[in-house]
């Protein structure tokens, strides 16, 4: 379910950009309107990759639930607080959200996704909010504003400042449902460190990505060949995380996201207790 912003002079967006898109429509694809990681599972999706459901805020909801252009004279001003106070105020689009949140189960996971990232000069990956295991509608809302709230912080300021544009503040946020992850990780579908590209790496830990994604535990490394054979591994504990079988199943999922993208991917991961495989994100490696 989507819907159109009202027409007015105000809004820097088009008339009718969606303000919320299912990970299914065409026009989730668009990084202008669902930012890097939204655009990613999209894609993802059409491809018929085993991607959790769920949809984008895109950032026309963004600009249609804050006064943009003040919001940018408060940038260009280097009135941060100011800045922050108009997103705090913000209001994201309740009964769109409402209708297609009402379409998952479970727990879901509210993540930003900057429109702007992972361009060639830069990345803000790991720059603003990701909130997971959220229940409820009420939760989904607040976690949406804190997302926007996010692209705000002095951190990510200074980041523009440096790298973008003060006055850059398209923001879309992803709500997608939770996998009971059992073990998930990263992977590399080239060694990004040694430059081969007959090697694949693999970082995995029990439970959530997110530990592994933010250094907040330390994984078991996997050095694979294209095939998915073990070549050189780094274990933490007596027990490897993953066995042959789930490195021969991360192997060939990233063979095939690389081909269909044409590049080396930097892949997240998660495996279920029924030892199914899912992609949680996928961006290209630019640095090989």
């Amino acid at each position: 379910m989507t819907a159109t912003l009202p027409p007015t002079e105000e809004t820097t967006v088009p008339t009718d950009a969606p303000l919320v898109l299912p990970f299914a429509d065409p026009r989730c694809q668009q990084v202008e309107l669902t930012g890097g990681k939204g655009a990613s599972l999209a894609t993802m999706t059409a491809e018929g990759l085993p991607v959790p459901p769920g949809f984008v805020i895109t950032s026309a909801a963004f600009e249609a639930a804050v006064d943009a252009d003040a919001l940018r004279d408060a940038m260009r001003a280097k009135d941060v607080e100011a800045a922050r106070a108009l997103v705090a105020a913000a209001h994201p689009p309740r009964e769109l959200i409402e209708a297609e949140y009402a379409k998952l189960t479970g727990l879901v996971a509210v993540r930003s996704s900057a429109c702007a990232e992972d361009s060639a000069g830069a990345s803000y990956a790991g720059q603003q909010e990701t909130f997971l295991n959220t229940d409820g509608l009420e939760s989904v809302l607040h976690h949406v504003v804190e997302c926007w709230l996010s692209f705000f912080t002095d951190r990510a300021v200074f980041y523009r400042q440096e790298k973008g544009s003060l006055e850059d503040v398209a923001m879309a946020v992803v709500v997608q449902q939770m996998v009971d992850s059992q073990k998930s990780g990263v992977m590399f579908t080239v060694d990004p460190v040694h430059g081969r590209k007959d090697r694949m790496v693999v970082e995995a830990a029990r439970g959530l990505g997110e530990a592994v994604v933010s250094g907040e535990t330390t994984p078991d490394n996997y050095t694979l060949s294209r095939s998915g054979q073990v070549k050189k591994s780094k274990i933490v504990d007596d027990v490897r995380v993953l066995d042959d079988g789930e490195c021969v199943a991360l192997a060939q999922m990233g063979l095939t996201l690389a081909g269909l993208h044409g590049q080396p991917q930097d892949i997240e991961w998660a495996f279920d207790a029924a030892g199914d495989l899912y992609l949680l994100q996928s961006r290209p490696i630019t640095t090989i």
